[in-house]
């Protein structure tokens, strides 16, 4: 049997994923991380993009986008706190376009009491949301 670590994927709504894992691969605001069991303990914030979690016995991966967050690794844990979390199977791909759109529209038109900040994550993460998707779909094909 393949070594296993526990692993939980919360957002402030909900939990998405509390089982057993053999990696857990997500971005990490240095660069994509990868996580085994018995990783050293390790505090990070991560940035919009995909985890991806391999499940023993299962050759498909469970895959979670997150729009940021902070990843906390413990012996025999691994916990993702997201921002905001959807299950990939949940992604919508026509909504991701539209609000990359608007919020590039928004940073075009830096008129007024537009929020950039606001803005520029909104792009960030309507941008790693449509990659999750096109990496999902490469996946399935």
């Amino acid at each position: 049997m393949a070594m296993t670590v526990h692993v939980d994927v919360v957002s402030a709504e909900e939990s998405l994923f509390s089982g057993l894992a053999e990696i857990v691969s997500l971005p990490g605001e240095s660069g994509e991380l990868g996580i085994l069991p018995g990783h050293t303990p390790l505090l990070t914030r991560i940035k919009p993009g995909t985890v991806r979690i391999k499940i023993p016995n299962r050759a498909e991966e469970e895959v979670i986008f997150v729009a940021g967050g902070l990843l906390e690794v413990q012996p025999g844990l691994v916990t993702v706190l997201a921002d905001t979390a959807i299950r990939g199977k949940d992604l919508d791909e026509a909504k991701a376009l539209d609000a990359k759109r608007r919020a590039e529209e928004m940073l075009a038109n830096r008129g007024g009491a537009v929020d950039i900040a606001k803005a520029q994550a909104e792009l960030a993460a309507s941008v790693a949301q449509i990659a999750a998707i096109e990496k999902l779909r490469s996946i399935k094909h």
